[in-house]
């Protein structure tokens, strides 16, 4: 496989865009990251979107943005995988261009949600549950976390306030974030007197949806001789499992098998070990799966993810600083674009220009997107050369 570059990054902001298109958001993050690459064409555009089919009543994204933005006829796709379509849209743009197939590849992360009802948009989100055992039994997504929650604090003892961190230190970073959702910082008796969702899970526990879109261009390394010189950033790993899509099918529920078996590819690609990462943009849709994803990824052990949020160890200066412009929780969790946010934010950071928030001397970042209660899980690792 080709050594592939990171050569383009755009972002819109996350907010309730009532004037702005499926297209337009899509539009505007792709030719800011064409722009900042250098480059007017693309040999591939992959498109990652979970929910357009319902919430917008357009599939087709491939096409429709590839029309929208200028690079008609080059080859378009739309790639669907849950709450980690963006990062299956980065890693199948990754392989194209890695096996020599493309040269340029242009990756779209948009989700356009709130021109919908909450009880539509909630319904599609339990799509991405087991439509046969858990979501025709009326069992959302949040109620699923929240089950998830409920069995790890009686399993290891935690109480809810012990989960406080994770959200105050995505708040504090997002107030950093021009482009962030919820740009205000909290405190703990914030998150303790929340409206309460689905015990234990409260407002503040549970990402923000919101419509945006995120972009990359991606090329191979020895293509950078034809552009202007910038800080090299290339892709060092990457790794994507599968776990059971009920969480009730798992042998072991209060783990995520998909992201430790993702993680440990990526490691095993890039060369390094949990201890080499400089930061960790972690999935934390709900606080319960920022505690998961760091026990997975091999940043706590089992039961003990909390803890990292406690010790101060998650903030910029910490050990394994996570969610450094917001997460999902505060900078916005607009599904099907998520995974590319991420990617943005390390590469910013691995550039310097994670204003705010930089995590000093940062070389290696890892990104990691969770597609349902953790059925489908991709993990990235990027690094400065």
């Amino acid at each position: 496989m080709r050594e592939i570059a990171v050569i383009g990054i755009g972002q819109t902001t996350i907010d309730e865009h009532w004037d702005k298109s499926l297209r337009d958001l899509a539009g505007k993050a792709a030719l800011a990251a064409m722009e900042d690459a250098g480059v007017h064409g693309v040999d591939g555009l992959f498109v990652g979107n979970m929910m357009s089919g319902s919430a917008n009543h357009q599939q087709q994204l491939g096409a429709h943005i590839a029309d929208w933005i200028g690079v008609r006829y080059t080859n378009a796709m739309h790639i669907e995988s849950a709450c980690s379509s963006g990062a299956a849209a980065f890693r199948a743009a990754l392989m194209a261009v890695g096996s020599g197939m493309m040269e340029v590849a242009l990756v779209v992360g948009v989700e356009k949600m709130t021109d919908s009802p909450g009880s539509e948009i909630t319904a599609q989100l339990a799509t991405a549950a087991d439509a046969d055992w858990e979501a025709s039994q009326g069992v959302s997504f949040i109620a699923l976390n929240a089950l998830i929650m409920n069995r790890y604090m009686h399993e290891y003892g935690w109480e809810h306030h012990h989960f406080a961190p994770f959200s105050i230190n995505a708040h504090a970073n997002a107030a950093h974030n021009p482009i962030a959702r919820l740009s205000s910082a909290i405190t703990e008796k914030d998150y303790l007197k929340a409206p309460m969702i689905s015990p234990p899970i409260n407002l503040m526990d549970s990402s923000s949806i919101g419509d945006g879109a995120a972009a990359v261009v991606i090329a191979p390394v020895e293509m950078l001789k034809n552009l202007p010189p910038r800080t090299e950033i290339r892709v060092l790993g990457s790794g994507a499992a599968t776990d059971t899509i009920a969480v009730h099918s798992r042998k072991q529920p209060l783990w995520l098998s998909a992201a430790e078996k993702s993680a440990l590819q990526a490691y095993k690609m890039a060369g390094v070990s949990p201890a080499d990462i400089d930061l960790f943009e972690v999935h934390d849709a709900f606080s319960i799966m920022a505690a998961l994803s760091l026990e997975a990824a091999g940043f706590a052990q089992p039961g003990q993810g909390p803890r990292l949020g406690l010790d101060g160890e998650i903030g910029i200066d910490g050990r394994i600083p996570i969610c450094t412009r917001g997460g999902l929780k505060a900078r916005g969790h607009p599904v099907g674009a998520t995974g590319v946010y991420q990617i943005v934010e390390v590469v910013q950071q691995l550039r310097g220009e994670a204003t705010g928030t930089q995590v000093q001397d940062a070389r290696i970042g890892m990104a990691q997107n969770i597609g349902g209660s953790g059925s489908n899980i991709i993990t990235h690792i990027l690094g400065r050369m």
